[in-house]
C-alpha cells in the first residue's frame, strides 16, 4: 500500500507498505508536475502513480529514501513516455493506491 502525505506545495512525505515499510520524501517541481500531467491529475496522483511505477521495477527498500521526482527518468527512461508517446505515468492503474 501507498500512502502519500502532502507537506507542502511540492514536498511530499510516501509511506509504502510492503514486506517492510519504508518512508521517502519526493519533491515535485512545479514545471515537472506540469510537463508531465498538463495538470491532468494532481500532483498528489503523479506522486503515488510515480511510486506505482517504481514498484514495479524494484523493492520498496530500493526506492530512494529523498529525491526529486525529475530523478526518476535517469534511471527508468522510459518514466517519462509511454510507446504511444503520452506521459507513461497518465495509464498506471492505482486501484491500490491511497492518498491522504
Amino acid at each position: 500500500m501507498i500512502t502519500v502525505n502532502p507537506i507542502d506545495g511540492t514536498k511530499f512525505e510516501v509511506i509504502v507498505k510492503d514486506n517492510s515499510t519504508t518512508t521517502h520524501k519526493v519533491t515535485v517541481v512545479p514545471s515537472y508536475y506540469e510537463k508531465l500531467t498538463n495538470k491532468r491529475v494532481t500532483p498528489e496522483v503523479l506522486v503515488e502513480r510515480s511510486f506505482k511505477f517504481l514498484l514495479q521495477r524494484e523493492s520498496n527498500t530500493s526506492i530512494l529514501r529523498s529525491f526529486e521526482l525529475s530523478d526518476i527518468s535517469r534511471y527508468f527512461p522510459e518514466y517519462e513516455k509511454n510507446d504511444s508517446g503520452n506521459v507513461g505515468l497518465i495509464s498506471v492503474d492505482i486501484d491500490d493506491l491511497t492518498v491522504v
